[in-house]
């Protein structure tokens, strides 16, 4: 199966520090990142907060320039292209954001939210978009007569909702949904994950979920990849890795999700950093299951 995306030693060094007599550090926040999405499934990128996750896909979406790698999409090289060319290109490449609180304009009505990429993209007439952003949210469970309201008016569930109708707008491909529901109470959090399973299934549309809650990403993605300071260091089919885990942060992680049963022993694995063999390649364990174990 040819790959819808495919990233190709990504990688994202940030400096910070430096001064007169102190020179600067580099964090590699994503460190020769690797992996392929295939067209129509959910693959999923966890890890805890700071695994640089979230920068990988900004990454990907050229919202943050990385520093080498490849994006390959459709089998072109996004971090190639010009301006002009990127900008085109985002209309099958959209991400839906972790906060909707800060996400969306609090001066900008849920209207004129959703509409802005279709007026940036020059796509439809006034009457045109009205009709599309109506039916955008009628698509995500929003009734189309509160169109006119500020975000303040929604709560946040209505808000994410908002979010995913802007990133639709364009009928893009390809979503990254960055920890889409983590700022959800947890009551709402299965009304968006169900509304994105049903958008998938409707609209043909390929994600990469990032996330932290392996609970979500178990009965959600077909195939996971586990990072860790900047790395990738377990990937595979998701059944797999929950099955049989190698490498020891992702051990750790999931020793941490917690079991249905609350009475029932739990054996908390707490990650031993000295186990851990940072530039140890993936190595294949089983057929599509790699871990960077010595």
């Amino acid at each position: 199966m040819t790959p819808l995306v495919e990233v190709r030693n990504l990688v994202k060094h940030f400096e910070r520090g430096g001064g007169l007599f102190r020179g600067k550090t580099v964090v590699r926040a994503v460190d020769n990142v690797s992996f392929s999405v295939n067209q129509g499934e959910t693959y999923a990128l966890v890890g805890e907060s700071g695994s640089g996750k979230s920068t990988t896909g900004r990454c990907m979406l050229r919202l943050i320039e990385p520093s080498s790698g490849e994006v390959l999409f459709r089998g072109e090289n996004v971090l190639g292209f010009s301006s002009t060319r990127m900008r085109a290109a985002r209309r099958d490449m959209q991400m839906v954001f972790q906060d909707p609180y800060s996400s969306l304009n609090p001066r900008m009505r849920a209207f004129t939210i959703v509409e802005e990429p279709l007026i940036i993209h020059g796509i439809g007439t006034t009457a045109e978009r009205r009709d599309r952003v109506a039916g955008l949210f009628k698509l995500v469970g929003l009734d189309p007569a509160h169109l006119d309201r500020y975000p303040h008016a929604f709560s946040g569930g209505q808000r994410q909702r908002i979010g995913l109708a802007r990133a639709l707008a364009l009928n893009p491909s390809f979503i990254i949904a960055d920890e889409p529901v983590s700022a959800l109470d947890v009551s709402i959090q299965a009304q968006v994950i169900n509304l994105l399973m049903d958008l998938q299934q409707q609209l043909q549309l390929t994600y990469l979920f990032i996330a932290h809650d392996l609970r979500l990403v178990r009965h959600i993605a077909g195939r996971v990849a586990v990072m860790y300071l900047g790395r990738i260091v377990e990937m595979g089919r998701t059944a797999d890795i929950f099955a049989n885990a190698q490498h020891p942060y992702t051990q750790a992680l999931l020793s941490a999700v917690p079991a249905i049963d609350p009475d029932a022993p739990r054996a908390r694995i707490a990650l031993d950093a000295s186990r851990v063999n940072r530039d140890a390649p993936l190595r294949q364990i089983a057929e599509g299951h790699f871990a960077a174990v010595d």
